[in-house]
C-alpha cells in the first residue's frame, strides 16, 4: 500500500490532503450503503455535494497550469484555461439531477477531466507525480459516487 500511496518527489502535504480528501467519499458511500434510513435525506445529498465540489476543484487545477507552466504553448494555454470551468459547469447541474443522473454526470467529469489531464501531459511538463496521483484519487472518488448512486436506487 505505501508503494500505491508513496512517491519520493511528491511533497507530504499534497499526499495527505489529496488522500485526506478521499474521506468524505469514503465515509458517505459507506454511510449510503450502511444506513439506507438516512440515505435519500442526508447520506446521497451530501455524496453528490461533495463530489460536485470536488470536481468544481480539479478544474481549477487547469487554470492554475494555464497561469504558471512556462513551456506550454499558446493554444494549450487557452485551451486549459477554458476546460478549467467545464467541470463546474458539470458539476452545478448534477446539484439538481436524481441522484444515479446526478452520480453519472460527475463520473463522467472526473473522467473527462482524468483524460484533459492526460492530454496535457503531452502539451507541458507536470509534476512528475501529479498523473499518478490524479489517477488514484479519480479512480477512488468514481467507485464511491457509483457505490453511493448503487445505493441510492435500492
Amino acid at each position: 500500500m505505501t508503494v500505491l500511496l508513496h512517491h519520493p518527489q511528491r511533497p507530504a502535504v499534497v499526499t495527505w490532503l489529496g488522500y485526506g480528501g478521499l474521506l468524505p467519499f469514503l465515509a458517505l458511500a459507506t454511510a449510503c450503503v450502511a444506513w439506507p434510513a438516512g440515505r435519500a435525506q442526508w447520506w446521497t445529498p451530501a455524496l453528490i455535494g461533495y463530489g460536485a465540489v470536488i470536481l468544481s476543484f480539479v478544474g481549477a487545477l487547469h487554470w492554475g497550469f494555464a497561469m504558471t507552466a512556462q513551456d506550454m504553448p499558446p493554444d494549450e494555454r487557452r485551451n486549459s484555461f477554458v476546460w478549467s470551468v467545464v467541470p463546474a459547469l458539470m458539476a452545478w447541474p448534477a446539484l439538481l439531477l436524481p441522484a444515479p443522473w446526478a452520480v453519472a454526470l460527475l463520473i463522467a467529469g472526473f473522467v473527462a477531466h482524468l483524460a484533459r489531464d492526460l492530454q496535457l501531459r503531452e502539451r507541458t511538463t507536470l509534476a512528475p507525480w501529479y498523473l499518478r496521483l490524479r489517477l488514484q484519487l479519480t479512480t477512488v472518488a468514481c467507485l464511491c459516487l457509483a457505490l453511493g448512486g448503487w445505493a441510492s436506487t435500492r
